[in-house]
């Protein structure tokens, strides 16, 4: 009976492995990939085992299954700290995989020596084949080991779910299943049920719980999912080349534009034939000035029909790999319906400016909907800082209302507009700030805040690159000043330049106070809500050494306004 369960449940776990393979996904946690590879390996020890005639066969097949049992409950919790946001540094996770190791070495010396098991014989019970052991240290170490793996698991999710809100309910559910049954088998089940062990019953459970959690994991990866999604959506077709232009790849949609790559192998040189010709121009004249970035491709009607032929804006950058240029990428997006457009402005142009203006204010509104999605998502990777754009964003919309009334500054409504559009922007440098960093829930250490201070200028820099072909250059100028400068000090204390007093450009001084005003009277995890009287008393006092002094009757005027939306947040 043992045998049919145990052949049972390691076919089961094979098919669950099988399935894992196909829905398998680039962005997956590697602990999954493991758990998959473990669990079948330690079912079919146990189907072994169960056949096993001899001591030397049922020694082999033991040490088989203590794969499983050594390794799998310590890859089951990296899988639950890691999904559940808690970082574990590398010396504890190497730490944890030596003792797994050390113990597993202790199996192999079964028949050998006697820290493992004492003593060991089979017995004939009915038809089948028992062992009867005695345990040695090493097992009792086995069993305090993962006793104490189990424990820290448990409570990395009762933790997660009591103060990350960040991690999904279903993910800590789903986490707490596999880990809770893996447990029943080694210490309730055995004792339960006699001359059959339900461990690799509990694997196998266990791998079904985690092929729900690899489904619904690659939900939860925010920025894979929308840049998938906008590459699918927009039909944004691709190809790479290194330096010397040989051929890395490209997309399906890359090798539908542009054919001839279809029959290049990768590390092929490219452009030399008269038909790779114009896109090694494109590569040429971004070489000369990279500048000159934006072409135009035509793709011919195979039936030589020129109204439908399909025109694409081709858009060649510098292919990275991390901070380091590694080559050329270009970028395909098909443009034909605007040149269409375009050409019955030519013929039509009374009638059709209207729906023109509609289609431009479109674009617009789908650039400016683009820039807050980035800024969100940047937003979603910081622990501390929920809502912190939105906030600011009113409290900037304020201020200048009151500056405005004020008129002592003169800001033209041009003006005034772009730096109110620009508010969301001013942390998108945090792109660029490791996550153990921007996520650490607590107070920075001084190297961790000095990894923090550079997402000022690296969100101006970042604002210059996405606002680079942009013909709103007012606009782009306020929103970098707004994400380089607004870390400045009047005093010239702050950073990341030290500029003082006027040389901090105004959108910067105006941005500033929303920024600290937010940050005092806002909870964060290092920090509860400061009161409306203290938080005001430390902008008061700032003025003139963190805050320009001639914004300070601007944000006296506003404050009442700050307070009333504040407290409907």
């Amino acid at each position: 009976m043992a045998t049919i369960i145990y052949s049972i449940t390691a076919f089961i776990s094979l098919i669950c492995t099988g399935i894992y393979i196909y829905i398998w996904h680039k962005h997956f946690d590697v602990n999954f990939t493991v758990i998959f590879i473990l669990v079948p390996i330690a079912a079919v020890g146990y189907f072994l085992q169960s056949l096993a005639e001899t001591p030397d066969a049922m020694v082999a097949a033991i040490q088989v299954c203590y794969l499983g049992g050594c390794y799998l409950q310590m890859f089951i919790v990296l899988c639950i700290f890691n999904l559940c946001q808690i970082e574990i540094k590398r010396w504890i996770r190497t730490a944890l995989y030596c003792i797994c190791t050390l113990v597993y070495a202790s199996t192999l010396t079964i028949g050998y020596t006697d820290i493992f098991y004492k003593s060991m014989q089979l017995e004939m019970v009915g038809n089948q084949v028992v062992l009867t052991k005695e345990y040695g240290f090493m097992h009792t170490v086995f069993y305090g080991m993962v006793i104490v793996i189990f424990l820290s698991g448990i409570i990395a999710i009762i933790y997660s779910y009591l103060k990350k809100k960040q991690v999904p309910r279903m993910v800590i559910l789903l986490l707490a299943i596999p880990d809770v049954i893996c447990m029943l088998g080694y210490f309730v089940g055995r004792k339960l049920i006699v001359g059959l062990d339900p461990v690799p019953i509990g694997y196998v459970i266990a791998q079904i719980m985690f092929l729900l959690l690899a489904y619904r994991m690659s939900l939860y990866n925010v920025s894979d999912t929308v840049i998938e999604s906008m590459i699918h959506e927009t039909q944004l077709g691709y190809i790479s080349f290194d330096f010397n232009y040989r051929y890395l790849g490209s997309d399906e949609i890359g090798k539908e534009i542009v054919p001839e790559i279809a029959d290049l192998a990768v590390d092929d040189v490219f452009g030399y034939k008269p038909c790779e010709r114009r896109i090694r121009h494109f590569l040429d004249d971004f070489k000369s000035d990279p500048t000159k970035n934006l072409f135009t491709y035509i793709v011919a009607d195979p039936k030589g029909d020129h109204d439908k032929n399909r025109i694409f804006n081709a858009t060649v950058n510098y292919l990275y790999d991390g901070r380091r240029r590694r080559g050329y990428i270009i970028t395909f997006m098909d443009d034909t319906a605007n040149r269409k457009y375009i050409q019955l402005l030519d013929t039509y142009n009374e009638n059709l400016q209207q729906e023109v203006e509609q289609k431009t204010q479109s674009i617009l509104e789908m650039h400016d909907n683009l820039i807050m999605s980035l800024a969100i998502m940047v937003e979603s990777r910081d622990n501390s800082t929920g809502g912190h754009i939105k906030r600011t964003s009113e409290g900037v919309r304020i201020l200048i209302d009151e500056l405005k009334k004020e008129g002592k500054l003169s800001l033209s409504q041009e003006f005034c507009k772009d730096v109110i559009k620009a508010a969301p922007m001013h942390d998108l440098g945090k792109i660029a700030v490791d996550d153990a960093v921007l996520r650490k829930p607590g107070r920075f250490t001084d190297a961790e805040y000095e990894e923090m201070k550079k997402h000022a200028a690296e969100g101006g820099r970042i604002i210059s690159e996405i606002l680079r072909q942009t013909e709103d250059e007012s606009f782009k100028k306020v929103a970098k000043n707004v994400a380089h400068y607004h870390h400045e000090r009047w005093d010239g204390s702050g950073y990341p330049e030290k500029l003082a007093g006027e040389q901090i450009p105004i959108e910067a001084r105006i941005m500033a106070i929303a920024d600290v005003y937010d940050a005092l009277v806002s909870k964060r995890v290092y920090k509860d809500a400061f009161s409306f009287d203290k938080a005001n008393a430390i902008i008061m006092e700032g003025m003139g050494t963190q805050f320009d002094p001639s914004l300070q009757q601007a944000y006296e005027a506003a404050r009442p306004r700050l307070e009333e939306y504040y407290k409907t947040q």
